[in-house]
């Protein structure tokens, strides 16, 4: 690391805050939490901070009076709450506690996602009427509209709405392996990982996934998690179980895989042939990048800003995922190689973004 990368006057003191999930099971997850995708995007940026000279933390909050506590004994300058879990009557309270704490209220999701969550746009209304609140948006189309709504409700010029509503994507390791691409095997091992909820599209994947097994005459291996259901999520797994039911007789199965920490998930995806994540909504799948860590291949959703276009498929589309897994299949070193490029130039702004964004704080 280069010493211009040191913030060494900075003054910036980072406390990332998020709250344990309810399948939160001390006797199978460590202390601070279970290892989702959104708990390792923060461990993720706390190292990278840490790493440039930035004090950070983060902290797994069990439920909000936790925070006041924390932030009392750590004494950051600014408070990063992931995703919408604060109730906004809280903020009343802690805003007079620490006044000179800037709190930050991260999104991870796009309109599509944030529709699901009955309290959004009441509490994005009500976060704003707080001046020392920013909204964090990981997703550039996600931090216009969220930009329109609040400009809208408060006649905002555009300085504040600068101020206020703040673009601070993902960041990702750049730890990548290499992998044999095995094209002799009888059955091809495709996953499609992540929790089970409707935007993540599971059910036409699988579809897409046999027919395609199918035109190699070969078998599928339909990998899951079964171990997550959200946002009325069962109906897909059940639809899943019944797909691959009257697929039996075919040959063709879906393994279903519990949530594990994610060393042992990474060992999981190394094993796969290609991983499929055309998900109809994204701000940036860590699930995806972790296939690609693994040197495998990727069929990517066009929702996603870093996939390199050739390979992402439009997620309605039974006709153009079905492209794209022959593609991958055709050029699996190609995808891993320009995919990892394309996710290393992605990360390195994101660095660049949150270093400057604290670099004056």
């Amino acid at each position: 690391m280069c010493s211009s990368d040191l913030y060494w006057n900075t003054m910036a003191r980072i406390l990332f805050i998020l709250k344990r999930r309810p399948d939160f099971n001390q006797k199978i997850h460590n202390h601070v939490g279970i290892s989702t995708g959104l708990f390792n995007s923060v461990k993720f940026m706390d190292t990278m901070l840490q790493e440039a000279g930035v004090e950070s933390k983060m902290f797994v909050a069990i439920y909000n009076n936790c925070i006041d506590r924390e932030v009392r004994a750590y004494k950051p300058t600014h408070v990063v709450v992931e995703a919408l879990w604060v109730v906004p009557c809280k903020f009343v309270i802690l805003s007079k506690l620490h006044p000179i704490v800037t709190w930050i209220v991260r999104l991870h999701s796009e309109m599509p996602f944030i529709a699901s969550e009955g309290v959004a746009m009441d509490w994005l209304g009500d976060y704003a009427r707080f001046p020392n609140i920013v909204i964090g948006v990981n997703a550039p189309r996600m931090m216009e509209e969220t930009r329109t709504y609040l400009k809208t409700v408060y006649d905002w010029d555009e300085k504040e709405l600068n101020r206020r509503v703040v673009y601070m994507p993902n960041f990702y390791p750049q730890e990548y392996k290499t992998k044999k691409f095995d094209t002799g095997k009888p059955y091809l091992d495709i996953s499609c990982f992540g929790a089970i909820r409707p935007l993540k599209n599971h059910l036409l994947q699988a579809i897409c996934a046999v027919e395609f097994a199918e035109s190699l005459n070969k078998k599928c291996r339909f990998h899951i998690n079964s171990g997550r259901i959200e946002m009325k999520g069962e109906p897909i797994l059940n639809n899943l179980k019944g797909l691959f039911q009257h697929l039996a007789d075919k040959g063709h199965e879906m393994i279903a895989h519990e949530w594990v920490p994610r060393d042992k998930f990474l060992e999981i995806c190394a094993d796969m042939d290609i991983g499929m994540q055309a998900s109809i909504s994204e701000t940036f799948n860590i699930v995806a990048a972790d296939h690609l860590s693994q040197g495998v291949p990727v069929v990517t959703s066009s929702e996603m800003p870093w996939a390199v276009r050739w390979f992402c498929a439009e997620p309605v589309e039974r006709t153009d995922i079905l492209k794209k897994l022959k593609r991958v299949y055709r050029f699996p070193e190609l995808n891993v190689l320009t995919n990892q490029y394309s996710l290393t130039h992605y990360t390195n702004q994101t660095r660049k973004i949150w270093l400057e964004y604290f670099r004056n704080k």
